[in-house]
């Protein structure tokens, strides 16, 4: 990896951090779909994994009096099913199919009638949401659109919003680096879909790491000055702009 390609990672996964440190999404998928253009998908997963577990995992430290727990608990039974799923099939997304589907999610989402949208503190709803986040996670890279759906109908506070997300998030992108960077090469018996120092030495972990950490504690400065109003209008305004991108280039992909 070339210092100018590794400077550019560091710098785009501190912006990222920042703004998912303020709306708890829609940061993972700018970054998701940059390493995606910048390197291999089994690496850009990887890369991804590695920051989204740290940046998500602080913000759940930043804001961990406002986590639910209970929510959290359910949450991981669906995503154990998901794993338990892709890891049969050893399933690797081409490029063009994670730009499509972190393009299209969003909207998506925001088509879901409100009456439809599903309550993560109802029975059932948290078990869903792992399920159905994490098969996306491990597909896409992202799914942060399609896990607000469950959080757009609930009474909870913008803090426990961000909180919870983050906590279930973290959860997601730790599968991921095990899906990636352990049981992929362990089904298949390929050993280039493991972890390569080539493509992704050590260094550039080191520098985005602590990148990603300082970008979350920005966005949480923003986040305490922000209305429980502005931050749930915003959050869908950026998600869908974002997802335009994402499904143009996607689009362009398969039409190259």
């Amino acid at each position: 990896m070339s210092f100018l390609l590794g400077a550019s990672i560091a710098f785009v996964a501190f912006v990222t951090s920042a703004i998912s440190g303020v709306f708890g999404m829609s940061g993972g998928m700018i970054l998701m779909g940059y390493l995606a253009f910048v390197l291999p998908v089994s690496a850009a997963m990887i890369m991804h994994g590695a920051t989204q577990a740290v940046a998500n995992g602080y913000r759940a430290y930043l804001n961990g009096a406002d986590i639910e727990w209970k929510i959290f608990g359910r949450y991981l039974i669906g995503s154990m099913i998901a794993l338990a799923i892709l890891s049969a099939i050893a399933f690797v997304p081409s490029k063009v199919m994670m730009y499509l589907l972190l393009g299209i999610v969003p909207f998506i989402a925001a088509a879901v009638p409100q009456k439809w949208a599903l309550d993560v503190t109802k029975t059932g709803a948290a078990e869903i949401c792992g399920l159905a986040v994490t098969l996306l996670n491990l597909t896409a890279g992202v799914a942060g659109a399609l896990l607000d759906v469950f959080f757009v109908r609930t009474t909870l506070t913008r803090h426990q919003v961000v909180a919870t997300k983050a906590v279930t998030q973290t959860l997601s992108h730790i599968l991921k680096l095990v899906y990636f960077g352990v049981i992929v090469g362990a089904v298949t018996g390929d050993t280039s879909a493991h972890y390569d120092p080539e493509v992704l030495p050590w260094w550039i972990f080191a520098v985005v790491i602590p990148l990603s950490m300082l970008g979350t504690t920005v966005g949480k400065k923003v986040l305490d000055r922000m209305t429980d109003t502005n931050f749930r209008l915003w959050s869908q305004r950026l998600t869908l702009a974002i997802g335009t991108v994402l499904l143009l280039q996607g689009l362009a992909l398969l039409l190259d």
